[in-house]
């Protein structure tokens, strides 16, 4: 069974000749993967308009970590990533600020997730 957050997510039939050698290997046709979201855009005004917490990146943070402390649920790390625009933790390095919104379901409902 999907995610939670990934049940309203299509999925395809890929076998894009790109993976030929990863199908012959496995003996497969193909696999089946989930399509991207499609996001809203949001303005940095937009962004502004929401309350944040200011966090400096240290040596040990992972986004799931953030997400437990201010959220209260880890598996909400990528809400805070794609708020700073940083896929995974290694776009991050330490020192760098990043803002944590504060409330997550108003970014849910801004990017249209």
């Amino acid at each position: 069974m999907p995610y939670k957050r990934n049940r309203s997510r299509t999925t395809f039939f890929n076998n894009e000749n790109l993976y030929d050698e990863f199908f012959d290997k496995k003996n497969k046709k193909g696999f089946v993967q989930y399509s991207s979201p499609n996001f809203n855009e949001v303005t940095q005004e937009q962004k502004n308009e929401l309350a944040t917490h200011s966090y400096t990146w240290k040596t040990g943070d992972r986004f799931y970590k953030l997400a437990f402390e201010f959220y209260g649920k880890s598996e909400y790390w990528w809400i805070i990533a794609l708020f700073n625009n940083t896929p995974t933790e290694s776009h991050v390095k330490r020192g760098d600020i990043i803002s944590v919104p504060l409330d997550y379901e108003a970014v849910v409902r801004l990017y249209g997730v």
